[in-house]
């Protein structure tokens, strides 16, 4: 007879699953509200989500580094922790802006299921990142990305069905990918624990059947960070699937739910970069290459700003999968630098649109922020003019703005490495890199000419300065701390690194 397994509260250590609890948890305080009090206004529920939000970023802050817990399933290493504090900063910068939106235009803000809805999805992203166990990261996967389906289409216009539609198809392609290749791991290895499954392959690498079998399950294994991370050729879809969407919430998509999937492909790929299983880096290297060029050339000739800023996304993503292939210490704490800059100044670029108002679809049939909305806007509304031209010189990498710095440190972790390695390939991939910013300046720096150098639409004014507070505040923040960014790049970089480095990846 088996004697019975006894758990100690103390030997699970609950204190791991903390943030996540407290999102799960307001969520539930949401719903049971609403559930006693219908028809609250939605600044109750915008204040206790960004409460709750603080909460949790205060709890993920006070994580001890290097834990495991909940039956050593959750793991609460450096990049655990940092990767949620970006997600929970870009919650709590997103979240305020439903105070901006009109009932009428963006009535899913009026709703207490969305905040609910936002919660769970973050709370998804923090299992995505906070575990080395396939099973569960597909269980954070599939909780954030059927939340953030339902948060789009609950726009409920034409568009925002569409894109959710679209988004889901992608989501089940990843996520069906993502279970076949976490089955042919499991049935190479034995585990769905990464750490077990490094060990496994370190003492089999001389096995040439069992490696091809083991590379299968990574190749399948990109295809799904490939749908998530829209990279190349999985990226077909995304540009309509922001266009539907609102612009924050557009913004929001091109920073979390990456960055989210990036951290778990760095977990798994990061397995079998660090044996030195060069077939995986090169592989990673040519998509990471194909993605960003590919995406600036689609960029060049786009007529709407908002599908411009999101083929740019994706040539984002295509430059931090470019220093995810080293698998070092300093290409990993770039990609966490690069994503917190990026979250600033491409946030703000998206929330900038909503300045636009317009009553018909004037400028264009299809598109509802084509360049020409935007000519002569500096006569019409100076700031708003300034502040965007802040956001592309940043996005396209101009120092001293923030983005440039993020650039540099990534740019500057590939030819480390090369040099490092004596191999001249991550020389070129650099200059690659360099080239492409070059290319991206073209379509950032068309936006501004159109601001400042055309003159404004005979037609009747389309382009209004929206006086919402909230918006405002937001903008102003995110604006001064892209210019700003020169006087914290250094100490920020130092706190990434030391818990990057303070992990085992």
């Amino acid at each position: 007879m088996l004697e019975p397994i006894s758990v100690s509260l103390e030997s699970l250590n609950l204190i791991t699953l903390s943030p996540m609890l407290i999102a799960i948890g307001g969520a539930l305080l949401i719903l049971i509200i609403d559930l006693f009090k219908s028809d609250l206004d939605k600044t109750l529920y915008v204040i206790l989500t960004m409460l709750i939000l603080f909460v949790d970023f205060g709890a993920t802050y006070s994580l001890a580094i290097n834990e495991r817990g909940f039956f050593d399933l959750m793991l609460i290493d450096g990049i655990a922790v940092v990767s949620q504090l970006i997600i929970l900063i870009a919650s709590l910068l997103f979240v305020p802006l439903a105070l901006t939106a009109s009932n009428k235009r963006f009535h899913e803000y009026s709703y207490p299921e969305y905040f609910a809805l936002f919660l769970f999805m973050v709370a998804g992203f923090q299992f995505m990142v906070a575990t080395d166990n396939l099973i569960l990261m597909f269980v954070g996967l599939e909780t954030a990305s059927l939340s953030l389906y339902t948060l789009i289409a609950m726009h409920n216009t034409r568009g925002a069905h569409e894109a959710a539609i679209k988004y889901f198809t992608m989501g089940a392609l990843a996520a069906g990918f993502f279970l076949m290749g976490s089955a042919v791991i499991y049935a190479t290895t034995g585990s769905v624990e990464l750490y077990e499954v490094a060990k496994i392959l370190q003492s089999q690498m001389d096995k040439t059947g069992f490696m091809i079998s083991a590379l299968g399950g990574v190749v399948l294994m990109l295809v799904a960070v490939g749908f998530k991370v829209s990279l190349f050729p999985f990226h077909m879809w995304t540009p309509d699937v922001y266009e539907g969407s609102s612009a924050p919430m557009a913004g929001y998509m091109s920073i979390v739910p990456k960055l989210a999937m990036v951290v778990v492909a760095m977990r798994i790929f990061g397995v079998y970069i660090n044996l030195d299983i060069q077939a995986v880096s090169y592989i990673i290297i040519i998509i990471a290459v194909i993605t960003m060029t590919l995406a600036n050339m689609m960029a060049l000739v786009q007529n709407d700003v908002k599908r411009m800023l999101a083929y740019s996304s994706i040539s984002h993503a295509g430059f931090v999968m470019a220093a995810l292939a080293l698998g070092t210490t300093k290409g990993n704490s770039s990609i966490f630098l690069y994503y917190g800059f990026f979250l600033i100044t491409n946030l703000g670029a998206f929330a900038m649109l909503w300045i636009s108002r317009h009553k018909k679809k004037s400028h264009h049939e299809r598109y509802d922020h084509p360049f020409s909305k935007f000519a002569g806007m500096v006569s019409k509304s100076p700031m708003a003019a300034v502040i965007m031209a802040v956001f592309m010189l940043s996005l396209a990498g101009v120092p001293p703005f923030s983005l440039f710095w993020g650039k540099l440190y990534l740019i500057s972790s590939v030819v480390d490495y090369g040099v490092a390695t004596d191999e001249m390939k991550y020389i070129v991939l650099a200059i690659v890199m360099v080239l492409n910013s070059a290319i991206a300046a073209y379509y950032y720096l068309k936006l501004i000419v159109y601001m400042f150098l055309l003159s404004p639409s005979e037609d009747e004014t389309v382009v209004y300065a929206n006086q919402s507070r909230p918006l405002n505040v937001i903008i102003g923040i995110l604006a001064v701390t892209t210019i700003l960014s020169i006087l914290y790049v250094q100490p920020l970089m130092e706190f990434v690194t030391y818990l990057v480095s303070s992990s085992g990846y």
